[in-house]
């Protein structure tokens, strides 16, 4: 049986990192540090765990947050290059997930000190991301941590590049939501574009990551920057567009599929084909045929619209496929698809629904009957 995540702190992790700060600071209490930290540990989760963690370390320096900070960033691993796989405690200073919960103390204590607090959590980013520890900061002082993220999109550092987006995602999943940039993005946009040739696709997949955020409450605006980005654009900004409006594609946003040169199909003698019964654990087989109106490039989806619990449909897009074709041209295409159990959705008899949308537009659908 594997290994329990959680247990990435553990005594060991406790007693590394008791050992580095006692080397750099004369006002490290070790004793305090390793009872109140190792004290319950077992009891606890992951993130429990690391907040268990920084609390230790509160109560084991002078209650003085300047004090406490240049001692954890002096006990910092000497190397700012590893890649974030390679990050770990060793002999040589604190990396990884240990530098997470340093960086849980700067988040907490840091929000009267900003200038300090975050000049930080651009040390500790280098040994392991500080991109939640951050988000406090872009919700108290927006102002200051953008104008320093600015700075930041133009380090030498891979990880400090790629904190000044992470950190800035509306909506970063486990990390707090940054209401301000939910419903007004647009502060974020010239920190976006800074990034978005940066050499790493690291930065790039972040940066992508962000605009997903931020189109899934303001589609029209990232369909814009969509369209703006794709001029003259080379193949790694391509795919950065293309992740960043992942959502927007699958939603059929005609602003996004027509920067991407989907425009409404042109098509004739559209016909679906599914079996009239499918049963849990059957393969059923989809059947689409039509002829081209035009020549054109068509992106092609299905959606199956799932019974719930509630007695309603519930549609999810799959991807099919992307092809082009030429005016007058018949096609017929085939897809099966597994009707297996998943442990992420619980599935109910009844009638449902299979879509197909080419361009984002539905062409065709067909009701089946579902059993268990």
């Amino acid at each position: 049986m594997p290994e329990p995540f959680k247990n990435i702190y553990n005594p060991t992790l406790i007693a590394g990192m008791a050992d580095h700060l006692a080397r750099v600071s004369p006002e490290f209490d070790r004793t305090v540090f390793e009872a109140h930290a190792l004290t319950g540990l077992d009891d606890l989760e992951m993130m429990d765990r690391a907040e268990k963690i920084s609390r230790a370390i509160d109560l084991a320096f002078p209650d003085d947050f300047a004090t406490k900070t240049a001692a954890m960033v002096a006990a910092l691993h000497p190397r700012e290059d590893m890649a974030l796989k390679e990050m770990e405690i060793d002999e040589h200073g604190i990396a990884g997930w240990a530098v997470a919960a340093m960086a849980r103390v700067v988040a907490r204590d840091g929000l009267a000190h900003p200038l300090e607090a975050l000049a930080a959590l651009k040390e500790m980013t280098k040994r392991f991301s500080s991109e939640f520890s951050v988000r406090p900061f872009f919700r108290d002082h927006p102002d200051l941590t953008l104008e320093t993220a600015m700075s930041w999109a133009e380090d030498e550092n891979v990880h400090v590049r790629r904190l000044a987006s992470e950190g800035a995602r509306p909506l970063l999943p486990w990390g707090i939501k940054l209401q301000r940039f939910v419903e007004d993005p647009s502060p974020l946009v010239p920190l976006l574009t800074k990034l978005r040739d940066d050499p790493e696709e690291y930065v790039r997949k972040s940066v992508a990551n962000n605009l997903n955020d931020i189109a899934k409450d303001h589609p029209d605006l990232v369909a814009g920057l969509a369209k703006e980005w794709l001029k003259g654009a080379d193949r790694s900004r391509e795919r950065l567009v293309k992740q960043a409006c992942r959502t927007l594609i699958k939603q059929g946003h005609p602003g996004v599929l027509k920067a991407f040169g989907f425009p409404p199909p042109d098509l004739a003698a559209v016909t679906l084909d599914v079996p009239k019964a499918v049963k849990l654990g059957d393969t059923m087989d989809i059947a689409l045929s039509f002829v081209a109106n035009a020549d054109q490039a068509l992106l092609i989806d299905y959606v199956l619209h799932f019974m719930r619990a509630n007695g309603k449909l519930s549609p999810k897009v799959f991807k099919w496929t992307e092809l082009s074709v030429a005016k007058g041209e018949t096609k017929t295409l085939t897809k099966a698809h597994s009707y297996k159990p998943v442990t992420t959705r619980k599935d109910y008899p009844g009638q449902q629904i299979v879509a197909v949308q080419i361009n984002g537009q539905e062409v065709a659908r067909q009701a089946f009957d579902f059993s268990l």
